[in-house]
């Protein structure tokens, strides 16, 4: 079942059980998959990879706007902000720590080496196309590619 038909579900579920918050931010994050899906010149189907991608930058939004209601003193406002990222999140896979990503980046890093690449700091797109699948929705992309740069300056020592 696809990431895209367990939030379907899971509207049912939400309705059923009459709760609203989680009902309303569902169907919000489905309305924001079909824009996605639409927009365009030929409308295309968002893989579960695109869509947890989607599910990141909506609970990040609401994270953004909670805080800048906190800062305005809308605490009411910030709580419910917070909740719904609370609710778009438990859609997203479960989060890796920086050790684990660290070791990711190291096992491509061995791997590439031992395959009988030079690697340099230039290295950095071909390791990262060989991180990338493997972290993808679990881990920040900008903070990996700190990581991938950090090793590979470590290798051409």
């Amino acid at each position: 079942m696809s990431l895209k038909d367990t939030l379907k579900a899971d509207v049912v579920t939400h309705m059923k059980n009459g709760n609203k918050t989680a009902l309303t931010t569902v169907r919000n994050v489905l309305g924001e998959i079909e824009t996605r899906e639409k927009s365009g010149k030929t409308p295309v189907e968002l893989d579960d990879l695109q869509v947890t991608a989607l599910l990141q930058k909506e609970a990040a939004k609401r994270r953004d706007t909670a805080a800048i209601y906190a800062a305005a003193g809308e605490d009411g406002r910030a709580a419910a902000e917070i909740s719904e990222a609370d609710i778009i999140e438990a859609y997203l896979p479960q989060a890796l720590t920086r050790e684990d990503a660290e070791a990711i980046v190291d096992e491509v890093v061995a791997g590439l080496k031992a395959d009988g690449h030079e690697l340099t700091v230039r290295s950095m797109g071909t390791v990262m196309k060989s991180v990338t699948p493997r972290i993808a929705g679990r881990f920040d992309g900008k903070a990996v590619s700190e990581i991938v740069r950090a090793r590979l300056a470590q290798v051409q020592r």
